[in-house]
């Protein structure tokens, strides 16, 4: 008989009786392990290689066999089930359907996989660890997608095919600047006097045997006042003569020499001006000029010498003179500007007839 005021087994709540006593912490940090491991695949996983099928046996060879004996059994199932070759077996009825595609495309994967190397280090690979699921699944699309071209050919084949054109373009350029040079009075008249010096213009002109007409004569005087242009004027910037150097190929092969010599280069700067406090030479100061104006290296050379000679002496190096002669160019252009007919005309056609205002012409 139970004790009075004690809860009796008929007194106590089912939900009491039914509740799981919580597990130790042991248990739990033992579980952990086994609940974060991951899950155990199939060997033979379709998407990948020959499916759920095993490549040996498509082939019906072992694991051990060589790439002539692979080689062999392919050939044998590739006149087998091939849809062009086939040839009804002796045993085979009169009414014998050809073996479908999707058989000799599996003998075909099978034989794929097999006969390279790598695939076939890799596909035993998956057969001996068939938990490592998501590695299988990288190497064997990392070969079928991998390029089948050196991705370093590429990138050389690409950088030569671009240098080619740099060459021949700039060529271009540079015969149209002179084409354009020859037709101005100033340089065709120096050079037809130079012509004239050395008596290019009368072997041009010399009648012989070989009589030339008037149109080959002119095209050779042409081509003399041309040459004596190319030889005598100094073209810099974006028309200058191509050099070798230049094109991209050199650029990149020369990329780690002119880095070092960057590097070199910077280092003595720091240690000649920064530390040191040695004072300028006229090198390092067209070089200070060239950065305050923004110029790259060839447009800063095509400037004329007189105009460097005018930096150096105003002493624009320092900014505080390289603000003020800023300031001076910019009024110099506006003054030049408000005189200019042309620029007057089209800031009155701005404020009347200028985007923004709709006009309406009545006939």
């Amino acid at each position: 008989m139970a004790a009075r005021g004690a809860p009796g087994a008929a007194g106590r709540r089912p939900w009491l009786l039914m509740a799981p006593a919580p597990p130790p912490p042991l248990l739990l940090l033992l579980l952990v392990p086994l609940l974060l491991a991951p899950r155990p695949a199939e060997a033979l996983v379709e998407g990948l290689y020959c499916g759920a099928r095993d490549c040996y046996g498509v082939l019906g060879v072992s694991r051990s066999a060589s790439k002539a004996e692979i080689a062999r059994a392919y050939r044998q199932l590739a006149r087998r089930y091939h849809p062009d070759r086939y040839r009804p077996e002796p045993g085979d009825g009169p009414g014998a359907a050809p073996p479908s595609a999707e058989a000799f495309l599996l003998v075909a994967t099978a034989y794929e996989t097999l006969k390279d190397e790598e695939t076939r280090k890799d596909y035993d690979y998956m057969l001996d660890h068939p938990e490592e699921y998501y590695s299988h699944y990288y190497h064997y699309y990392s070969r079928r997608l991998a390029p089948k071209v050196d991705v370093r050919v590429v990138i050389l084949v690409s950088v030569c095919a671009i240098s080619v054109f740099q060459y021949f373009s700039w060529w271009n350029s540079y015969n149209k600047a002179i084409s354009y040079l020859a037709t101005v009075p100033k340089y065709r008249i120096q050079a037809t006097e130079i012509a004239k010096e050395q008596g290019l213009l009368k072997k041009a002109k010399e009648k012989g045997k070989n009589k030339k007409s008037k149109e080959e004569i002119r095209d050779e005087e042409e081509n003399i006042i041309k040459n004596i242009i190319k030889s005598k004027i100094d073209i810099k910037g974006g028309y200058q003569k191509p050099q070798v150097r230049d094109l991209l190929l050199f650029q990149v092969l020369l990329a780690p020499f002119h880095l070092c010599s960057y590097v070199a280069w910077y280092c003595r700067w720091i240690y000649n001006f920064n530390i040191k406090g040695k004072e300028y030479g006229e090198e390092e100061r067209l070089y200070l000029i060239r950065k305050s104006m923004k110029m790259s290296q060839s447009q800063f050379d095509s400037l004329e010498d007189h105009q460097k000679e005018t930096f150096l002496k105003r002493e624009l190096w320092i900014k505080e003179n390289y603000e003020v002669y800023k300031q001076e160019q910019e009024e110099e252009l506006k003054k030049k500007l408000a005189s200019d007919p042309r620029w007057k005309r089209y800031r009155r056609w701005m404020k009347n007839e200028g985007p923004g205002r709709l006009t309406f012409v009545d006939d």
